[in-house]
């Protein structure tokens, strides 16, 4: 008997109770979809946070000022005044493996355009920030270093901003009011969406840090500063020398503690991205037992057919079915179950994956691998959970097989 026949006996058998047959597959088809969902929701969550580990910019060191022990009293980020737009300049061009730099003096500022005004963030930088954090210019060009070191009024403009104050219109060579001096918009910076905290990282422009620092805020420190390294590699070593450098520079005695603090916004997202996996892990564990619920329903129910059916395998046997004829045939009773069962949890959870995707707007990444892996395992859960039933019919005496009633 080849296996086309098999199974077509086996399905022929398990049309005779469609009802029993079809919960038992209901619960290979619940298992089956909430695996391939749980994964894909997983490798979604992975991926997103991929993005935004790319989106930080490429080896990015962040040195931000830090705190200080006053009187007893630690004051907190930021609040130091002794990090500056020279600490930057030297650390580029003093540490070896710094290949970009980017002073960064930012805020809160009313905008206005015509009739149009907007509240945003400012974030004035040098020309190099776009490369240090891998910011795209999608229209226009960026500012250079003759107009940082000019102070002059231009600036690049999120999609956000761009949105809120000109509309449809093209914003570029466009001039609006930021605070109470003109800006000229050179350039609109690429949509980042939001970030893992829920900011919009488009709701923001891009302007000199001189003009930052002298035109807006009018200090003489920076609040932070964007190096690029040329290698992950170099990453720890280039930290180390970085903060070297700036205790020399801020004359530090060897007791105080760090008027900055030495940032690599990496190792948040990592973190971030092992909690997902736990979380993934946790819930495919959770899922599996769905599965393994669903294979003890197919033992079940094949061991009721064996039962049921002990004067059939009688028959079989007297006509010349041997031991193996009559276990394949269960055990392919059994694998037909699970594998329609896969076949209904692949489409159900392709189909909740893509529903959780759009109602919580959560990305999800459907694999083809999990797929596979799905059907093989569907496979596998028919032949563990079919054996026995399988061996038990195939052991049946023929005589005693014939006279039960």
């Amino acid at each position: 008997m080849n296996l086309a026949t098999a199974f077509q006996i086996a399905f022929r058998a398990l049309g005779r109770n469609k009802m029993r047959s079809a919960l038992t597959i209901l619960g290979i088809t619940i298992g089956i979809s909430a695996v391939i969902c749980t994964v894909a929701i997983g490798q979604g969550g992975s991926a997103m946070i991929q993005q935004q580990l790319a989106g930080l910019g490429e080896n990015m060191i962040w040195v931000e000022a830090g705190g200080r022990n006053v009187n007893g009293v630690r004051t907190g980020n930021g609040a130091t005044k002794s990090l500056t737009a020279e600490d930057s300049r030297a650390i580029k061009d003093l540490i070896p493996h710094v290949i970009a730099a980017s002073p960064n003096v930012d805020g809160s500022i009313q905008i206005a355009y015509g009739n149009q005004n907007w509240a945003t963030r400012f974030r004035g930088v040098s020309e190099e920030y776009p490369q240090i954090r891998k910011w795209d210019i999608a229209r226009g060009n960026n500012f250079s270093e003759k107009d940082v070191n000019d102070m002059a009024n231009v600036c690049l403009v999120g999609h956000t901003v761009a949105q809120q104050l000109f509309g449809d219109a093209d914003p570029i060579g466009e001039t609006f009011r930021m605070g109470t001096i003109p800006c000229r918009v050179i350039g609109t910076l690429q949509t980042k969406g939001q970030s893992s905290s829920g900011q919009d990282q488009d709701d923001l422009i891009v302007i000199p840090y001189t003009v930052a620092m002298h035109k807006l805020r009018g200090v003489s420190w920076i609040d932070d500063a964007y190096f690029s390294v040329d290698s992950a590699d170099n990453i720890s070593s280039t930290e180390d020398s970085i903060s070297g450098l700036l205790r020399q520079r801020h004359h530090l005695r060897t007791d105080e503690p760090d008027d900055f603090n030495i940032r690599h916004p990496e190792d948040i997202l990592q973190a971030q991205e092992q909690t997902s996996e736990t979380f993934t892990l946790m819930l495919g564990s959770i899922a599996s037992v769905s599965l393994l619920v669903g294979g003890i329903g197919i033992m079940n129910i094949m061991l009721v057919s064996v039962t049921e059916r002990t004067r059939e395998i009688g028959v079989r046997m007297a006509i010349g079915a041997t031991e193996n004829d009559v276990k394949a045939q269960f055990l392919i009773e059994s694998i037909a179950l699970s594998l329609t069962g896969g076949v209904g949890g692949i489409v159900i959870g392709i189909a909740a994956s893509s529903s959780i995707s759009r109602i919580l707007e959560w990305p999800t990444d459907i694999s083809i691998l999990a797929i596979l892996v799905a059907v093989v395992f569907a496979a596998g859960i028919g032949v563990l959970f079919g054996y026995y039933p399988a061996r038990k019919a195939s052991e049946l005496d023929p005589i005693e097989a014939l006279r039960y009633e």
